[in-house]
């Protein structure tokens, strides 16, 4: 799943409510919703975990992922989230914040499960893998991560306006240009390597950016 994950940041916004104490930026919520895809790719370069460039492996993606049990496994997602979920806690004594982002991090791997064949560890430690492989039903794969991403960024511009030109521009910049990625990522080529791929995935840190100034120019409704 890729733009699904998004859908789910934008959707912490709805979460999060009206009550502007310890807001949480667009940004906060798009790291925690990726922060496992965020991960992957630098393990990888580093070889830690590793994955093979295999047409075919499923049919939205060629992507074999045989293993990335420190970022993808069920166990190592729920550490990732405690981790980040009390880190935001301790820097910003939010404790609704801190769920919430926690939550995000841990539906990354929900959402994943859904889509991916079985090549979900449980615990890094066993070889005991899950995934109820959506990713080989295009339609089905395509039309449910379509309506996550639609609710969530419907939720987003439910409760926020902006207060410029630029929060109108970014945020619709942003929604054409996660839509067209996606669409490059069903309809594209390969990636030519392993290296590319993961490059490819550091590049959403630019996502994560994009994010912070966004909410930099819009609010919350309930402000003005």
């Amino acid at each position: 799943m890729y733009i699904g994950h998004y859908g789910a940041g934008f959707a912490g916004r709805k979460v999060m409510g009206e009550n502007t104490y310890g807001r949480i930026s667009l940004g906060t919520l798009f790291l925690a919703s990726q922060f496992l895809d965020l991960l992957f790719p630098l393990l990888v370069l580093i070889g830690v975990e590793n994955l093979s460039i295999e047409p075919g492996n499923t049919v939205l993606t060629p992507l074999n992922l045989f293993y990335y049990p420190f970022s993808h496994s069920l166990f190592s997602a729920i550490i990732w989230a405690f981790l980040f979920g009390s880190i935001y806690y301790i820097i910003k004594k939010n404790k609704k914040g801190s769920l919430v982002l926690g939550g995000l991090v841990l539906s990354h791997w929900l959402l994943d499960f859904i889509t991916h064949r079985p090549d979900l560890q449980l615990v890094p430690w066993r070889e005991l893998r899950v995934g109820l492989g959506l990713w080989n039903f295009p339609v089905p794969a395509i039309i449910l991560e379509m309506i996550i991403f639609l609710i969530g960024f419907y939720f987003y511009t439910e409760m926020t306006k902006a207060i410029n030109l630029r929060g109108i521009f970014l945020m619709w910049g942003m929604f054409l240009f996660l839509l067209l990625t996606y669409s490059a990522n069903i309809f594209g080529t390969s990636p030519p390597s392993v290296k590319a791929f993961a490059y490819i995935g550091l590049s959403q840190w630019l996502i994560i950016a994009w994010g912070y100034w966004i909410d930099r120019n819009r609010v919350l409704i309930s402000e003005g």
